[in-house]
């Protein structure tokens, strides 16, 4: 199936999915776990397809800026299908599927340098999958404390909106939150011990952005944590110590990609 017509399907897919989840916070419909699965699942499965088509090029894996982007959006919309089925995460889903159409526009309109992984370097691609999990993961963390956040100032000022009406209770967000925080520190700890051992040096030129912000990301992760379980932070202050750590992880990942591949357009 042509690049085109998969990118045309996703993206129709994911609006539909997109305005019934609107429609269903304001009150205007009821929509069914099962119908938002079954769009949600066919969009993916678009995506999936397109996925392919881009990132495998002949005998390696094309990590280019869009194309991880593509790859991370994919990665989101699995990890929340799977936890629409347990978790009240409807919510995620108004900011998922827009992201996901996004990077779709963007790896089909957009050319940057390629940058070349092995298919058979398995230290490597362990390390790659780990860092993209974990990134997949902070990124529906950064989408649930934006929605903490605006949950506790509307309440705090008596607006009771009716996205507000529609999330979960106060509890039930924040428990969800440190969930999707525990998962991807473990991930991106991982990802550095694998960083360490099969990148043979960390610290090199293209590199040392990279580590030293993601080292930091995880030092702002850590306190969050140590705060929660010692401090009992809660509500607006975890929601900004989430979003500093997002913001200083997709620094560091995207911040390098973005000056070696678009400003000075080096491949890899």
């Amino acid at each position: 199936m042509g690049t085109l017509i998969l990118a045309v399907t996703t993206l129709f897919l994911y609006s539909i999915g997109t305005a019934l989840q609107a429609l269903s916070f304001r009150g205007h419909i009821d929509i069914n776990k099962r119908v938002v699965t079954i769009i949600g699942g066919l969009g993916l499965v678009a995506h999936s397809l397109l996925l392919w088509q881009t990132l495998f090029v002949g005998g390696a894996l094309n990590l280019g800026f869009f194309q991880s982007s593509l790859l991370i959006s994919w990665l989101v919309v699995v990890i929340l299908l799977v936890m629409n089925h347990s978790k009240p995460v409807d919510s995620l889903f108004l900011g998922a599927y827009p992201l996901a159409s996004l990077t779709v526009v963007a790896a089909l309109l957009t050319h940057t340098p390629p940058r070349f992984i092995q298919r058979d370097d398995w230290g490597i691609l362990s390390h790659i999958a780990l860092s993209v999990t974990a990134y997949s993961l902070f990124t529906l963390a950064a989408g649930q404390a934006l929605l903490l956040y605006f949950q506790n100032r509307q309440l705090k000022h008596n607006y009771n909106s009716p996205l507000v009406r529609s999330l979960p209770p106060l509890q039930t967000m924040e428990s969800l939150l440190f969930e999707l925080l525990w998962a991807g520190v473990i991930l991106l700890v991982l990802a550095i011990v694998t960083g360490a051992l099969f990148v043979s040096d960390l610290f090199a030129q293209d590199l040392a952005h990279k580590t030293v912000f993601s080292l930091i990301s995880l030092a702002v992760f850590a306190a969050l944590l140590i705060g929660r379980q010692t401090q009992g932070w809660r509500g607006i202050t975890a929601s900004r110590w989430t979003l500093a750590g997002c913001a200083l992880l997709m620094l560091a990942y995207y911040g390098s990609k973005f000056v070696l591949e678009l400003v000075f357009h080096r491949a890899g």
